[in-house]
């Protein structure tokens, strides 16, 4: 098991209120295990210069996607301290964090591995995005919100052409984000595979898709409105003209997560999407 002892603190200050009195409060016990090399409250640091064995990120899921971006094909391990709301990511409550470092130090944890996305979009032949995503990627219409045209090619090979308000195509981590929202299916976390989810879709059979993360994924958008746009992670890339294509594929990084005994999947979901039902 690899053996932890320093890390970065991040977290989005600069956005979550309590952010910083949270930094206060708990720098004192992470540093009773840990040497704290690097501290970034509102992402503007270059984290690729930064040699750590973890980071530890404060704030939500929102806070750890942020923090994945800036790390970019430069992954450290995470270790997420919830102060937002669901937390599927950040699933250490303050008040845990002690122990949670304890079972660090003792190497009690998993370190598990998630998958990332490579997006490229083409305008033309020329490359004018190439990123990394943890969640998703979604083709958005807006004004005036008229029914999208969007393509679908899988490993060179058409598959469909949606009439859909927009498409998700989702990691197994964001499969409880926005894809659940859309009625798309929930993939255990660590699985190799991407959920292709249309946004309201115009035909009844269709419905989402999962398939292997080792299939190139292509789309184009026929006649988009001017403000139609790809959102990955969050964060508008560009808004598309039918000159535009994008191609989604696994990408090399890998996020990984850092899990504390006791923290199971099953469990993570019942808690956080208050499935009922109770245990004997």
């Amino acid at each position: 098991m690899k053996q932890f002892k320093s890390a970065i603190l991040l977290g989005s200050g600069d956005r979550r209120p309590g952010v910083k009195s949270a930094f206060t409060e708990l720098r004192p016990i992470i540093e009773k295990y840990l040497e704290i090399v690097h501290e970034d409250l509102d992402y503007s640091s270059d984290l690729n210069e930064v040699n750590a064995d973890l980071a530890i990120v404060l704030g939500g899921d929102g806070s750890i996607l942020r923090a994945a971006r800036k790390m970019g094909r430069r992954q450290l391990p995470v270790l997420g301290v919830n102060l937002g709301r669901l937390g599927f990511l950040a699933d250490i409550q303050p008040d845990d964090l002690k122990k949670a470092l304890e079972l660090l130090s003792s190497g009690d944890i998993r370190l598990v591995d998630h998958l990332m996305m490579r997006c490229e979009v083409f305008d033309g032949e020329e490359k004018i995005f190439d990123e990394i995503g943890l969640n998703e990627v979604a083709f958005l219409g807006g004004p005036p919100f008229n029914i999208q045209r969007i393509d679908l090619t899988v490993d060179g090979e058409f598959a469909t052409s949606y009439s859909c308000d927009g498409l998700i195509i989702s990691t197994p981590i964001g499969s409880t984000a926005h894809n659940l929202s859309a009625g798309g299916p929930i993939l255990r976390k660590n699985l190799q595979a991407f959920v292709i989810s249309p946004i309201c879709p115009h035909t009844l059979t269709v419905r989402p898709v999962v398939d292997t993360a080792e299939r190139v994924y292509e789309i184009c958008i026929k006649q988009p409105n001017d403000s139609t746009s790809i959102v990955l992670d969050g964060q508008v890339l560009c808004a598309v003209t039918e000159r535009h294509s994008i191609k989604i594929q696994k990408a090399d990084s890998i996020f990984q997560l850092i899990e504390i005994a006791g923290k199971g999947y099953y469990r993570t979901l019942r808690e956080k999407l208050g499935w009922r039902g109770a245990l004997t």
